[in-house]
């Protein structure tokens, strides 16, 4: 692929509160799953990267933790600290919310960063698909008097309303510049934090409340053979309650999760997995700082 003298090339951090629809935005602008997604919040605890590379163009994408009005634990605090740091880093920033018509204390926090920052922002409103279409004004309405987005675009980004829309928007506050990522590179992480993600994604997806944000995913082996790849993950912990829970009855559980997360990760991978899973209590992890730094929650 040849470049043109003009090409542009930019830092785009998505942000916003917990389960307002990051993830779905960047696996639509990227056109490939990126970031995993659950109906619960708090899904996405590191920022994801997300390259998307045109003729004309390349943007890097960071999906960001959901912004959080309270931090109880270390891995709170972390993911705030993540958020703050790509708003930092980034070129333009695309802030996202909900079709309601007041800003919460959460977006008042998101707002007051970005004016520091002084980069240009653009304004998603989605889920317009869940509202009448005349309860989008009044949304509308409210943000535009923060007199800090150069566009506020209503989206659906499960539908892929508007996400074009949001694309050529960004691209036209991109500086100049060259590539940064090769053409064919759809995210910096490796296979092994894919496959971790993926598994993490089935336990939110499959069980209650309590149990996801209580585990942690590490993958402990990674074997490939001729044909497949053998791969042993440990689902982290914090009570010997979840363990049971995690297994279920006759190991019931475990399994269901193995036979969701294999046929994901064969498809991301594109090569036959054996995958091995272990449930390990660890107390207290998501305030152990060392812990966190070991899995890849912390750089």
């Amino acid at each position: 692929m040849e470049y043109k003298k003009d090409f542009k090339f930019g830092l785009v951090a998505i942000i916003g509160r917990p389960n307002v629809g990051k993830s779905t935005l960047l696996n639509a602008l990227i056109g490939e799953f990126v970031s995993i997604i659950s109906p619960k919040p708090q899904t996405t605890r590191v920022n994801i990267l997300g390259i998307k590379t045109t003729q004309n163009y390349q943007i890097a994408f960071f999906d960001t933790p959901g912004m959080l009005e309270k931090t109880k634990y270390e891995l709170h605090k972390t993911m705030v600290e993540e958020v703050k740091k790509v708003i930092e880093g980034s070129d333009v920033i695309v802030m996202m919310v909900e079709p309601v018509p007041e800003i919460g204390n959460i977006e008042k926090n998101l707002i007051e960063l970005i004016k520091k920052s002084g980069k240009p922002a653009i304004l998603t409103i989605n889920k317009i698909d869940k509202v009448p279409k005349k309860g989008i004004l009044p949304v509308i309405d409210i943000y535009a008097k923060e007199r800090i987005f150069k566009e506020i675009i209503p989206i659906s980004a499960s539908m892929g309303e508007g996400v074009e829309l949001v694309e050529k928007t960004i691209v036209n506050y991109l500086p100049y510049g060259e590539k940064l990522y090769p053409e064919d590179e759809l995210s910096d992480k490796t296979e092994r934090f894919f496959v971790a993600e993926i598994i993490r994604e089935k336990i939110f997806n499959l069980y209650g409340e309590e149990i996801p944000y209580s585990t942690a995913v590490e993958i402990d082996e990674w074997k490939e053979e001729d044909k497949r790849i053998y791969i042993k993950a440990i689902i982290y912990v914090e009570k010997d309650s979840q363990k049971g829970i995690i297994i279920g009855k006759s190991g019931e559980k475990i399994k269901k999760i193995g036979a969701l997360a294999r046929r994901d990760i064969e498809k991301k991978i594109g090569k036959k997995v054996f995958l091995e899973l272990w449930v390990k209590k660890k107390e207290g992890w998501r305030r152990d700082r060392a812990f966190l730094k070991r899995i890849g929650y912390i750089s």
